[in-house]
């Protein structure tokens, strides 16, 4: 075992140890971009091949099976057919070599490139860039519904309404950073077989990917924070903050259906948390009921419906099938519907009675 280095050698030491480190991440990013820029040369060289008068019918497993043949005796291994339509499909999904950052692996623009939504694909791209998602995380956000759900989560008509009056980029709300429903299929509970302290459990054991799960921006403060009031005691399930936002989310976690006591308590939350535990600088705080059922007349017949801080979410135990995420979909952008054709109404009535 060696010894550690005199107090003298120690800065020395250091300086050299952090040249070898960027050293070898020069290298790593060197080779991943050359394997990229590669890679999309080969999609290239094979789509233009298949253009020039072989049909794609023809030009199919028997020809790419010869070329992976011919290039696996010459290369070694990472040329098979499957990698072959991988780059092929790179290509196709990324034509404009320019657009090819380097800053992305060959692995991120694989799971990218299996995207057929060119809008979902662009901004699952800039995502990656942005927030450094590994290639793990990037497929868990897809396979996830991430960009759908959050453009699901969107108020549509709030946005078209301010993008016709201001040319300058539109301020992210808090609506734009919750989703519904929320996935926690990572925590492996059984359906209907664990209480609140085992969700609030599994939340503090995954919380990486709960993390994850909740969206951009957020760090972990505490669980089971305490506030006081008089000479009673509050204690809120998780409490997390928003970096981009600027402003405390907190998080109670509830079984079952969504009541009016579920929402009037975190009501008291977060008026109680803006008196004590917000500061100067921070916006005002965020609450979200998570419940395993909501219930729609809860939302639209309680505070939920004005108040631009309370939210209600529903949380899934499982990764549900693509059918069944539509359908979610479907439903928030029906009740979205619902309180915009009701909002319009009331303003017509407050503009009869002028």
């Amino acid at each position: 075992m060696s010894q550690p280095p005199p107090p003298a050698m120690h800065a020395l030491l250091q300086e050299i140890v952090q040249v070898i480190q960027q050293a070898r991440s020069q290298v790593r990013q060197a080779v991943n971009h050359a394997m990229v820029q590669s890679y999309w040369e080969i999609g290239r060289l094979i789509v233009e091949h298949e253009q020039q008068g072989e049909a794609r019918a023809a030009y199919g497993k028997q020809q790419l099976q010869h070329l992976s043949q011919q290039l696996a005796d010459q290369f070694g291994k990472g040329f098979d057919v499957t990698n072959l339509r991988n780059m092929r499909r790179f290509y196709l999904a990324f034509p404009i070599r320019e657009t090819v950052s380097p800053e992305l692996s060959w692995s991120h623009y694989n799971a990218l490139a299996r995207i057929e939504n060119p809008n979902a694909r662009q901004w699952y791209m800039e995502e990656v860039m942005r927030q450094a998602w590994s290639v793990r995380a990037l497929e868990r956000q897809i396979s996830k519904f991430y960009y759908e759900r959050l453009l699901a989560s969107q108020d549509k008509s709030a946005i078209e309404a301010e993008a016709t009056v201001h040319t300058a980029p539109l301020a992210e709300t808090a609506k734009d950073y919750l989703r519904d429903p929320y996935i926690l299929d990572f925590f492996n509970l059984d359906a209907g077989r664990y209480l609140e302290s085992d969700l609030e459990q599994g939340i503090i054991n995954n919380l990486q990917q709960f993390l994850l799960e909740l969206g951009k921006g957020f760090a972990f403060v505490e669980r089971q924070q305490r506030i006081r009031f008089d000479d009673q005691d509050f204690y809120i399930d998780l409490v997390f903050y928003n970096f981009k936002l600027k402003c405390f989310l907190l998080i109670d976690l509830k079984l079952g259906r969504l009541s009016h006591q579920d929402v009037g308590q975190m009501d008291t939350y977060v008026r109680l948390y803006n008196e004590q535990k917000k500061g100067e600088d921070d916006n005002p705080t965020i609450g979200l009921v998570l419940c395993s059922e909501k219930s729609e007349a809860v939302v639209r017949y309680s505070v939920l419906a004005d108040n631009q801080q309370l939210f209600a979410a529903k949380y899934m135990s499982y990764l549900p099938t693509e059918e069944e995420l539509k359908r979610e979909l479907e439903r928030e952008r029906a009740t979205l519907t619902a309180q915009l054709i009701q909002r319009q109404r009331e303003e017509g009535d407050d503009h009869d009675n002028e």
